[in-house]
Order: structure tokens, then C-alpha cells, then sequence
């Protein structure tokens, strides 16, 4: 009884605590990078032009090194369709007798006929179809600049909606050349992307099947 009392608090405890989860991501990691610190700091001196200022005066402020930001232009859409059928039929006949035996024994054989046949038929048919919708805005951050100049960004837009949080995580491959004047680019030219929504909660857990029905769907073989 002991025992069974305390499995029943590590399953409430745990319950609890699965409210509050972050949810897992497979985006790049880490989701966010400090910019790189200059190896000398210099005080500033009250000029425009600062010694430790990482880009000329008239450069424009587009992404290029870890730590700047970038906005990402979600506008996914991805549809999807796919029918397939098939058949297959086989039939097969034998037939067979004894006509007389004359002068032999077991002659009551005689007219004996056997007949045997076997039939297969099958059809199959299938069709699937999707259709996936994904508009916004989310800035990730740079957290890595490959040899070639591409950015490796990746970044997460956490909201807190009453008693549950929507996560919006995004990563991916970025062309520079891609990049906009106004610091953005749309998600369709990022290369490796990964985009995912999750939420978490008391709400999002109601929605997913419990451990120990997911144990007992596996067993069942029907």
C-alpha cells in the first residue's frame, strides 16, 4: 500500500510539474548568441569614429556577424496530393477421372471424378492529401557564419496566453544575398529551415493521449 501511495504522488508531482515544460525543438542550437567581444576594449572618446566599432560609418545595418539579429518573413505554404490504387486477380481449375479399370483390382474406382479450383482477387486504393498554411514574423538571432559568408540563425518567439504558452521557433541557412536593405528575409529562401509552433500547458496536455493508454494502444494487436 506503501508503494502504491507513493507511485500515485510521482505521478501527481510529475503531472505538475509537465505543466510548465518547454516543450523539446529540433531547431539549430543555442537559439540565441552574444555578439563577439573585441579583444582590446578602448574607453570612448567622444569622436564619431571609435576604435572598437565593429563596421565602417556608411555600412548598412544588414546581418553579417554572431549576435545580430535578423528578421525572418514566415510565408509557408505547402500543399500536398497523392492517389494510388491497385489490383490483382489469379484463378486456377484442375480436373480429373478414372474412366474404367478393367482386370484390376480396386475397379469400383471406376467413374471416379475429382475436380479442384482456387481464386484470388484483390483491390487497393489509397489517396492522401495536405495542405499547410504558416504566415508571420519572428527575428532570430546569428550564431554562426559559415566559411562561405552564409549566417546559421536560429531564435524563439515565446507568448503567454492565460494558462498556457505558444512557442515559435525558427533556424536555418541564410544568404546574405538574400538579405533585404530593411534587414529581412523571407522564410522560402532559407536553406535547412526549420519552423516549428508547440504550445504548452494544462490545455495542450488534455490533448495528447496519456502514458499508460499510449502503453496499452501498443500491446493491443487490434
Amino acid at each position: 500500500m506503501r508503494a502504491l501511495i507513493c507511485a500515485l504522488l510521482l505521478a501527481v508531482l510529475s503531472g505538475c510539474a509537465a505543466l510548465d515544460r518547454t516543450p523539446p525543438t529540433a531547431v539549430h542550437q543555442p537559439m540565441s548568441a552574444r555578439p563577439q567581444v573585441a579583444m582590446q576594449m578602448v574607453p570612448a572618446n567622444g569622436a564619431i569614429y571609435q576604435p572598437t566599432h565593429t563596421r565602417p560609418l556608411f555600412e548598412d545595418r544588414r546581418a553579417r556577424l554572431v549576435g545580430d539579429t535578423l528578421t525572418i518573413n514566415l510565408v509557408e505554404r505547402n500543399t500536398a496530393q497523392k492517389a494510388s490504387n491497385a489490383s490483382a486477380s489469379r484463378e486456377s481449375s484442375m480436373s480429373g477421372g478414372i474412366t474404367s479399370i478393367n482386370k484390376l483390382p480396386l475397379k469400383g474406382l471406376a467413374g471416379l471424378g475429382v475436380e479442384a479450383g482456387a481464386d484470388s482477387d484483390f483491390s487497393g486504393e489509397g489517396a492522401a492529401a495536405a495542405n499547410n498554411l504558416f504566415t508571420g514574423t519572428i527575428t532570430v538571432t546569428v550564431i554562426e557564419v559559415y566559411p562561405n559568408g552564409n549566417l546559421l540563425v536560429s531564435g524563439e518567439k515565446q507568448v503567454a496566453i492565460n494558462q498556457g504558452n505558444e512557442f515559435i521557433r525558427f533556424s536555418g541557412v541564410v544568404n546574405p544575398a538574400t538579405v533585404t536593405t530593411s534587414n529581412t528575409v523571407q522564410s522560402t529562401q532559407v536553406a535547412d529551415a526549420r519552423i516549428e509552433y508547440k504550445g504548452s500547458g494544462y490545455i495542450n496536455d488534455n490533448q495528447v493521449m496519456g502514458w499508460l493508454q499510449r502503453f496499452f494502444v501498443a500491446l493491443l494487436p487490434f
